[in-house]
């Protein structure tokens, strides 16, 4: 207990510290912490989870290696980066978009599709054309900044897991109606909205603020995530509790 209190005391200094030097102009600084907050999140749940659940794992675990190649990358001589960069972009968000489908997958395997299908027809209609919308938005905002083709589609694949993974995870809460569907929910509204702030950053205007707004969000989410990760799941028809996965 008081080395989990230790490690998580670490992750709020990087927080602090992040949004100090973020707002005081040290954006090298900042980043640095920036990609340390996830991976050190992932290290508390490796060492003081004892029923890992092996989806969420390793949606940790693909996160936190692309923030540390980022910062890898971020801190090598600018002669060495080269096209680094432009890998970095591929790889890093093809690591984030499978990272977002293992999280997906977690929460569908709690799922009976054909309870979903049958009882909730209205939300997958209405989820199914708002998240048409927000994607339509997303490529309109992020087009304009695009050099390649295939970063567009890169983003589109992108934007549409964000957007999947924020109806499922309500989904699961209509069906399932609990503690862990709810904090799964939440961390999911929150990581979404997350990446929404950080469009904003990146292809609108790079205020501190808004990546500050970004970091707390994205804590915020694996906050949840990281304490339904501690809860046991009911089940829909029976009063009883059982581990997913």
């Amino acid at each position: 207990m008081y080395k989990s209190k230790v490690l998580i005391g670490f992750i709020s200094i990087c927080y602090v510290l992040f949004a100090i030097f973020e707002f005081s102009g040290n954006d090298i600084v900042a980043y640095n912490l920036n990609a340390l907050i996830i991976p050190l999140i992932t290290l508390t749940y490796m060492l003081f989870i004892s029923k890992k659940s092996i989806w969420f794992f390793l949606f940790l675990i693909l996160y936190s290696i692309a923030d540390l190649m980022a910062l890898v990358i971020n801190n090598m001589p600018i002669d060495q980066t080269g096209k680094l960069y432009d890998y970095q972009y591929y790889i890093g968000n093809s690591l984030y978009i499978i990272a977002y489908m293992f999280l997906v997958v977690k929460i569908v395997k709690s799922l009976s599709l054909k309870h979903v299908i049958k009882n909730f027809k209205i939300h997958l209609l209405v989820l199914s054309i708002l998240n048409v919308y927000l994607v339509y938005v997303l490529q309109i905002i992020i087009h304009p900044n695009l050099v390649l083709e295939s970063d567009y589609y890169l983003e589109l694949v992108y934007n549409i897991v964000v957007v999947l993974l924020l109806a499922v995870a309500l989904l699961n809460y209509f069906y399932r109606d609990n503690k862990k569907s709810l904090y799964l929910f939440i961390g999911s509204v929150f990581i979404v909205f997350s990446e929404f702030i950080d469009v904003a950053y990146i292809y609108i205007t790079q205020r501190s603020l808004l990546n500050v707004i970004g970091t707390t969000l994205a804590m915020v989410a694996f906050y949840f995530y990281y304490q339904q990760s501690k809860l046991l799941n009911q089940k829909t028809e029976e009063n009883n509790y059982m581990l997913l996965d």
